[in-house]
């Protein structure tokens, strides 16, 4: 049944109501830096004792979740209640009280192919932010051609027995499971002899190594299993049909890095950003790169929400997802280069009043590559969406 306006403005105003008494106010307003984010799991150090205050708050109602049920830690929100709470959350400038892999992308693999063990298992402690997650996905040889991967489990019976490599694993050496996709049948047809696994990072036989990038930074790793034993429990969906859930949470995923561009610099948006350069906005060539961005922005941000609300009666993403993660890659690398640009050779330096703008620019680059090349986005696009002939 479908909800009257006055029970979601009712919802409105008793969801604002409790942002402003739960989310503490020196949190509200501050710029969203690396410090801000609270990625949660065993080993999490807050930062902010707000920080832990706000978690808490949001974990008791549910509010990191809000769409997923009740009874796995959710708020159990329709999707036009979610929206109003996305909604009053930017307009009291309440950040995030949790970032999580497992809220964006295995929470809802789990709540579609996991079994009913597997989802009281798993999915409270990440609305919780007790369990970090990380994805095993790309291999040295496994990247665009991912049903080519090569990491292998065995059958020992009472468990499985885990050899291989993974790369690229965004924050692996914090984490504290990994989903990954692993090869149980080398003489099925590629995509057919794949299962989707979950694995504790405590496990004897996983180790990681962080992979520096041209950023300074090292969010990425690779990660080896050597003889790693993993209960049968552990498998998501049947065996050797661990595609189908690949390609499903592949769509969150390029939905999560296309419209992931939502702030710059510590949430100062475009125009703050360029207001604050001297002489910036003076130049009529920038102003309207500007407006350009700005206004793309503005029209990709209602794109999503419709196919979200497509996905909502039914509908599904699907191949669409492709086109969400090109444009928005595409539209962050663009904002980023216009920025550079405004900056000048100030921009370049690693420290000073811009510092952290060359770092932010040299990231974008990988947006290109993680969650499909924009190559293959495109090849998707040609034939799944606008199903142009091959040639």
């Amino acid at each position: 049944m479908a909800e009257t306006d006055a029970a979601l403005d009712a919802f409105r105003k008793d969801i604002a109501d409790w942002i402003e008494a739960a989310c503490p106010a020196s949190l509200r307003g501050r710029p969203m830096t690396e410090d801000m984010i609270v990625w949660g799991g065993r080993r999490w150090e807050f930062k902010d004792p707000a920080q832990k205050a706000w978690l808490d708050a949001a974990t008791e109602r549910g509010m990191t979740a809000p769409r997923w049920p009740v009874e796995y830690g959710g708020a159990g929100l329709s999707r036009a209640q979610e929206k109003i709470y996305r909604e009053e959350m930017a307009r009291l400038q309440a950040p995030p009280p949790l970032e999580s892999f497992g809220l964006w992308m295995l929470g809802p693999a789990l709540l579609a192919f996991g079994n009913e063990e597997q989802k009281k298992r798993h999915l409270p402690p990440i609305t919780r932010g007790e369990i970090r997650w990380c994805q095993g996905y790309s291999e040295p040889g496994a990247g665009s051609d991912l049903a080519n991967v090569q990491t292998r489990a065995e059958d020992m019976g009472d468990h499985y027995l885990v050899n291989g490599q993974k790369i690229w694993t965004s924050y692996a050496d914090k984490a504290d499971w990994i989903f990954a996709l692993v090869r149980t049948d080398r003489d099925a047809p590629k995509h057919q002899g794949i299962s989707f696994l979950l694995m504790d990072m405590e496990t004897p036989g996983i180790t990681t190594r962080p992979i520096r990038l041209i950023s300074g930074k090292s969010p990425f790793c690779e990660t080896f299993f050597d003889n790693v034993k993993v209960p049968k429990e552990n498998l998501v969906g049947e065996l050797n049909r661990g595609w189908d859930i690949a390609k499903y949470l592949l769509t969150h995923e390029r939905e999560m890095i296309g419209g992931g561009a939502r702030g710059l610099l510590g949430g100062r948006s475009l125009g703050q950003f360029l207001g604050g350069l001297d002489g910036a906005m003076d130049d009529p060539v920038t102003r309207a790169e500007a407006m350009e961005v700005e206004v793309n922005s503005l029209a990709f941000a209602m794109t999503m929400e419709r196919y979200k609300d497509q996905a909502e009666a039914g509908q599904g993403v699907g191949n669409a997802s492709a086109m969400l993660k090109y444009y928005g890659t595409e539209l962050n690398k663009r904002r980023y280069e216009l920025l550079m640009s405004a900056a000048g050779s100030e921009a370049l330096e690693w420290q000073g009043p811009h510092g952290g703008l060359a770092p932010e620019w040299l990231r974008t680059k990988a947006n290109s590559i993680e969650g499909g090349t924009s190559e293959v986005m495109l090849d998707i696009i040609a034939k799944r969406v606008l199903e142009l002939p091959s040639r």
